[in-house]
């Protein structure tokens, strides 16, 4: 018999339980670029894995992004699974692989997720470094990691009450909506005005897809987006790899304040 995709987590559940000698976490936050730098800010350090060594991942392709799993207690006194590291829909292997963190988290017991991302801004008010909550999404991957008829309500994909609490922590931050093409090329300009005429406020390549099994395994969710760069044909400068992981180095420290204080209110 074939393995499925919820046995492989339930799998990689099991080895991270034996591993770390924790039957179970309360959350789990995914840190995409720009962000795993505040990982080390989050709570008390209880232990590490490289996710390559973790059944059913694989090792980071991309520059800037983390590999490594760490397990920690919040001020709160929460256990928290902090993935350094994603899979990306652009590296071709499939849906199954890049949402196997979020299933692997709901089968060790987690009940909130929290999903990063650094992503191109088209609001010219949201300078490089500000960070967005995310409101809603918008799914241009043409894909879904849902399989059969299995009907899920997206009416409310990133928590309100979620929201609200990060308020609580920086009132300041803005809401938006989220694009996610496939990649891995940035989008034209045009493709930037079709995400606006849309409704999006903000691109990228991740965390749709996420955020779509989350709801699967009836986690609560709270999406956070890095503006590393104004999307593609509203600068005057081409994209650079190298620009948007300078951006998140720059806003490394209040990145890291801005999840603490956060996790220790979940």
């Amino acid at each position: 018999m074939n393995q499925t995709p919820f046995d492989l987590a339930a799998e990689a559940a099991d080895f991270l339980r034996s591993h770390f000698g924790c039957d179970r976490i309360d959350l789990a936050l995914v840190l995409g670029s720009g962000w795993s730098s505040g990982a080390d800010q989050l709570g008390e350090p209880l232990g590490e894995i490289e996710l390559g060594e973790v059944p059913g991942f694989s090792k980071p392709v991309v520059s800037g992004h983390g590999g490594a799993l760490k397990l920690v207690r919040t001020a709160g006194g929460k256990i928290a699974a902090i993935f350094t590291g994603r899979t990306h829909y652009y590296e071709g292997r499939g849906v199954e692989p890049v949402v196997h963190g979020v299933r692997t988290a709901a089968a060790w017991g987690a009940q909130t997720l929290v999903l990063t991302n650094g992503c191109g801004g088209l609001d010219p008010a949201w300078a490089p470094g500000t960070v967005v909550l995310l409101s809603d999404h918008i799914n241009l991957t043409g894909d879904t990691p849902l399989r059969g008829a299995t009907f899920i309500d997206l009416s409310e994909a990133y928590s309100k009450r979620l929201r609200d609490l990060a308020h609580g922590v920086d009132a300041s931050l803005p809401e938006g909506v989220y694009v996610q093409f496939r990649g891995p090329q940035y989008e034209t300009p045009a493709e930037v005005r079709m995400a606006g005429v849309l409704g999006g406020d903000l691109v990228g390549m991740s965390t749709t897809l996420e955020t779509i099994a989350a709801r699967e395994a009836d986690l609560e969710v709270l999406g956070l987006s890095l503006v590393t760069n104004a999307a593609a044909g509203l600068s005057e400068t081409n994209l650079d790899h190298t620009e948007v992981l300078q951006a998140g180095k720059d806003a490394g420290p209040r990145l890291a304040a801005l999840l603490a204080g956060i996790v220790g209110e979940l």
